[in-house]
């Protein structure tokens, strides 16, 4: 039996007793999180939301196993909310269409949800009203059944079988109209029931995963009362495909109580926070890097790998690596690198001869290391992070890479290193 087969299956059951302290926790994290950013200014704070957008974006997608290019992504987003980024790329119609569903829900976030509405978010993501090489019904409700399946034709396996298509319409009448009740007040458990009970209807031919994340987004920028968005819910379940299947088919499956998917989402959603501080930290650090060197004139290619080590690139910034990225000899990388060294944007790391590694200047050295005091690295939880008191007050900390830590311990860098790096958006 799947759950809408129960009566009165939408009302949902939990045990409080078991949420209770993951809510406070995870609504801690986004306040931690919303507080930091508060202090970085209103660009930055904009190219955070432009990284979190094309995160949400490429990863929904990408649960579904459709790939997008992620800088047309970026710079569709960029282009929409009026942000400049340093890398563009021309976006597809389909790309544009996506890009704007998205932004409708997490930016319009105060305009009722309605029946037309989903029709116009479906309609941009099957433009020509194809799934793949199927011809779907696009921008209104499915007319047929609908079921998930897997496995080899005649062996397959079902996983949901969704209501049948005469029940559409009621269903999603029900739906919308709990889901604008200012009665229910936007949570995070709002969210996280929104989305299961949307896709348990699956009222489209396709795109119902999509429509469903877009949706718990729209809830999230709700309770947020804010446009911008920090962190990445569809891209934590991205890396958690499996188990958002596995607990999403488990929920489906039951009488009802919905304690255990609340429990995952609320998780996940605290993975996501956490995933988004490297994002934000990345971002900060791209930001202020260009500030530092607007002035300086570079090449195109140096700016496209600059930018690919900036966006997190794990490799070590040798001449070999550079002429990967760039796609050119060894010997037009070494210029490449000695032009930027001249310029005050790369330094070499000391003490070796042979395959010489660099480090990205990400701020002007001058008085910035002052700053500082009581530097340390710092375990927990499995994951490393250097602190430190800055101007002797405030203690900063920020978790650091696996490769950086490395490089620490082989003495290709130093604790001021990671200063410069990890801090520099403070010379803002």
């Amino acid at each position: 039996m799947f759950i809408h087969e129960t009566d009165n299956w939408t009302s949902f059951r939990w045990d409080s007793d078991k949420i209770t302290d993951l809510l406070i926790r995870t609504n801690k994290a986004i306040g931690f999180l919303a507080g930091r950013l508060s202090t970085i200014g209103f660009d930055n704070q904009m190219a955070a939301t432009v990284e979190s957008v094309t995160h949400d974006v490429v990863s929904s997608s990408e649960i579904e196993g459709v790939t997008l290019n992620t800088a047309e992504v970026r710079s569709s987003v960029a282009r929409k909310l009026g942000v400049t980024v340093s890398e563009t790329k021309e976006p597809t119609h389909y790309i544009g269409g996506i890009v704007e569903m998205m932004l409708d829900a997490t930016q319009n976030y105060l305009a009722p949800l309605t029946a037309e509405r989903l029709f116009g978010w479906h309609a941009a993501l099957f433009p020509m009203g194809k799934s793949g090489s199927t011809t779907i019904s696009v921008g209104t409700y499915r007319t047929g059944g609908m079921e998930v399946v897997s496995g080899m034709f005649g062996r397959e396996r079902i996983h949901y079988r969704a209501p049948e298509a005469g029940r559409i319409g009621g269903e999603m009448d029900t739906f919308l109209a709990w889901f604008n009740d200012l009665q229910h007040t936007p949570s995070l458990l709002k969210s996280a029931i929104a989305h299961l009970w949307f896709v348990s209807i699956h009222p489209f031919d396709d795109g119902n995963g999509r429509i469903g994340r877009a949706i718990s987004d729209m809830v999230l920028s709700q309770a947020d009362q804010s446009k911008l968005r920090y962190f990445s819910m569809s891209m934590q379940i991205s890396r958690e495909k499996k188990e958002y299947y596995r607990i999403l088919e488990a929920t489906q499956r039951s009488d009802g109580d919905i304690t255990a998917w609340l429990v995952w989402y609320l998780e996940c959603l605290g993975r996501a926070i956490e995933a988004s501080e490297a994002m934000l930290s990345g971002v900060l650090r791209k930001a202020m890097f260009w500030k530092t060197f607007s002035a300086i004139s570079i090449t195109g290619r140096q700016r496209d790998v600059l930018n690919t080590y900036l966006d997190g690139y794990q490799g070590k910034l040798t001449a070999k690596n550079w002429g990967k990225l760039a796609e050119v000899s060894l010997d037009t990388a070494g210029r490449d690198i000695r032009d930027l060294v001249s310029k005050g944007i790369l330094s070499p790391v000391q003490g070796r001869v042979r395959d010489v590694s660099y480090i990205i200047n990400y701020v002007a050295e001058d008085t910035f290391i002052r700053n500082f005091s009581k530097p340390e690295i710092v375990q927990r939880d499995d994951k490393e992070y250097i602190t430190a008191f800055y101007k002797d007050t405030q203690k900063v900390e920020e978790r650091i890479s696996n490769i950086d830590r490395l490089r620490l311990e082989q003495k290709e860098i130093t604790l001021n290193d990671l200063l410069y790096k990890y801090f520099a958006y403070l010379a803002d």
